[in-house]
């Protein structure tokens, strides 16, 4: 494990290698940012966005959270969401969560862990209670807990979908799409798993109608 001072030195010879490579390529960054993607992914150092999807610095615009979640009441999640739709007219969004994640295994648990980290696990518990019906349907404790991954991912493209913010973009742009996606640290592939059209119809008691 690298300590800080090894983190700068790696810092200054990326730096250099970079300029080498392409001269012009840090001024470009300096002067525009335009993005197509947000990417709202979990804090889990092993799930860095731009090299798991081999992208390039300014071609996704990140917020990462203890396990993806998008909370109504989460300040930060929602500024980062509204210039991300608003001010960079990004044209996808993507929740990504993945297999074997600490935060979701934690929830599935009756352990008092602290009075934050319940608040916010709370978030997954609701989930799981939602879909306790095939959760505990399944004996195996690894696939029930790679399952109730799946399902967290969705329910958080539903709460996007359910913010003002997204209602009004589709209305107003037909754009972002929204997506549910899954790394897999096992082998390092994106599982699909849920998919949101600009326009999706939710329950209507989320819907808008004076945007």
């Amino acid at each position: 494990m690298q300590n800080y001072n090894q983190l700068l030195l790696s810092n200054k010879a990326w730096a250099k290698e970079k300029v080498y490579d392409d001269p012009e390529f840090f001024s470009r960054l300096t002067n525009v940012q335009t993005p197509q993607f947000l990417w709202i992914g979990c804090s889990d150092s092993r799930v860095p966005a731009n090299q798991i999807t081999d992208t390039q610095p300014g071609e996704i615009f990140v917020h990462r959270n203890v396990a993806n979640l998008v909370v109504n009441a989460d300040v930060n999640l929602l500024a980062v969401l509204d210039y991300a739709v608003n001010h960079l007219k990004v044209k996808h969004i993507i929740v990504c969560g993945h297999y074997g994640c600490g935060g979701v295994k934690a929830s599935m648990t009756q352990t008092d862990l602290s009075a934050m980290l319940n608040v916010w696990l709370r978030n997954i518990k609701d989930v799981y209670r939602m879909h306790r019906t095939e959760l505990d349907g399944i004996s195996d404790m690894d696939k029930r807990t790679d399952r109730l991954v799946e399902l967290n991912v969705q329910e958080q493209v539903f709460n996007l979908a359910k913010t003002a913010i997204i209602q009004r973009a589709w209305k107003e742009r037909e754009a972002p799409h929204l997506h549910g996606w899954v790394y897999g640290l096992k082998d390092g592939l994106i599982n699909p798993v849920f998919e949101m059209p600009a326009g999706t119809r939710i329950d209507h008691i989320y819907e808008y109608d004076n945007l």
